[in-house]
């Protein structure tokens, strides 16, 4: 039986009409961006809502997830549910290039990847005429007003999955709040990543008997994959040097990074810093930055040998994260210097390395309070405190080594949630076992 929710609005029933006109041009600059990636036309036309497969057979459960992060967030979850949904078949969807690409090598059993259709009548209808999903799991922030009256007006239970919402939108919403309350009115559940964004979707509308909350569900991720092979090359061309690892930086932290390298630099002068911008493309910016700060550099890009003289190793590249982590316990994750939000801390202790962060990390606000205390991660402000508390790990492998436990023993306590997890979204779905 289908759920009642509220009345549709004026403001819904204009961005419905809007999408539908303004849907050729949209896809013109989706696919645009998807050739650039050398996305065939054939998988191009998935965000118009044509499958590129054929449905199978039985009862199939769609997550949706806007890009990397999310998508990737989502497969040991689908994985654990693939457990105890034996009889089940799994959709995931995503809207770019690279997410499409790192999903293709870590799919699930009884899993496929279809681009997202865009949220218009026409794409969003024939999405649902092939797919008929049983359920529908949305990843964080992704509220397609389209796509999720569609799935309600079929009768597909829904669920907003690792719900994060900023102060910033909740402010927007706040000023169309009958439109907000009709949104969000399409879900079954709505489980949070911490209470405070619980709180925003209350203010904005959200049925106070659908929200929870819960944990960040990207603490339940497998690690990300390790190149043995780099790895152990790597290792070759660094020897006994030490190294620590700056990553996911953003433009204004490298400089930040750089100063605090040749801080440290002076009293650990074979030191060698492995430094991965957050967005590859920026390799050229980042590059000089390097080199007005009198640094050497090996660019990974262009194959360059790291050598005795290195002292930055540039890592423009994507997918290799998971071997920068294996390769050095001293880590700074970056997007967190500057207002950006910080980035994900679980990937650095599931790998086994300690965590260093600067203090703007709302994204994972409910995350490093408490690894901060465990001692698993440390907060810093800039170049000095950076360097120093890398100097700290660097002088007492006894510090480094609890920090790395307690980073670890976090990290653990937090996989454990995921048997409830997955219990919570299929009652809330009504999903169920089959003999």
């Amino acid at each position: 039986m289908t759920r009642p929710v509220a009345a549709p609005t004026a403001l819904f029933r204009f961005y419905r009409g809007a999408a539908r006109v303004l849907s050729p041009l949209a896809y013109s600059v989706v696919s645009r961006k998807l050739r650039r990636h050398d996305v065939s036309p054939r998988r191009m036309h998935e965000r118009l809502g044509n499958a590129s497969e054929r449905r199978p057979a039985g009862r199939l459960i769609w997550f949706h997830a806007a890009s990397v992060g999310e998508s990737l967030s989502v497969l040991t979850l689908i994985t654990h549910m693939g457990d105890y949904l034996t009889d089940a078949e799994f959709l995931i969807t995503s809207g770019t290039a690279t997410s499409a690409a790192l999903i293709a090598r870590r799919l699930p059993p009884r899993t496929r990847h279809q681009f997202v259709p865009l949220d218009a009548p026409g794409p969003v209808t024939r999405f649902y005429d092939h797919w008929r999903p049983d359920a529908g799991i949305f990843v964080e922030s992704e509220l397609w007003p389209v796509i999720l009256t569609e799935g309600h007006k079929r009768g597909v239970p829904l669920a907003l999955l690792n719900a994060r919402l900023s102060e910033k939108s909740a402010r927007t919403w706040q000023k169309v709040p009958d439109t907000a309350r009709f949104v969000l009115d399409h879900f079954a559940l709505m489980l949070t990543q911490n209470a405070e964004i619980a709180d925003r979707l209350l203010s904005i509308g959200a049925n106070p008997e659908r929200v929870e909350v819960g944990s960040n569900l990207k603490a339940t991720s497998a690690p990300l994959p390790v190149d043995h092979d780099t790895l152990a090359h790597l290792r070759s061309a660094l020897g006994e040097r030490p190294i620590w690892v700056a990553s996911s930086t953003h433009p204004g932290e490298e400089q930040v990074v750089l100063a605090a390298h040749q801080r440290l630099l002076k009293d650990h002068p074979d030191l060698c810093l492995l430094l991965v911008p957050r967005h590859p493309e920026r390799g050229d910016e980042v590059a000089a930055l390097v080199h007005e700060a009198g640094l050497r550099m090996a660019r990974r890009t262009l194959q360059e040998p790291i050598t005795v003289d290195t002292q930055v190793y540039m890592a423009d590249t994507l997918g290799e994260t998971g071997t920068w982590y294996a390769l050095s316990p001293l880590v700074f994750l970056g997007g967190s210097l500057l207002p950006i939000g910080g980035h994900n801390p679980y990937e650095v202790a599931q790998a086994g390395a300690a965590v260093m962060t600067g203090p703007h990390v709302t994204n994972f606000a409910e995350t490093y309070a408490p690894l901060i205390e465990m001692g698993g991660a440390v907060e810093v402000a800039d170049a000095a405190e950076l360097a120093a508390g890398m100097t700290r790990w660097l002088d007492a492998p006894k510090v480094l080594a609890e920090a790395r436990a307690a980073a670890a023993d976090f990290v653990a306590q937090q996989q454990n949630k995921l048997a409830g997890l997955v219990d919570t979204l299929c009652t809330a779905l009504g999903l169920a076992p089959r003999a």
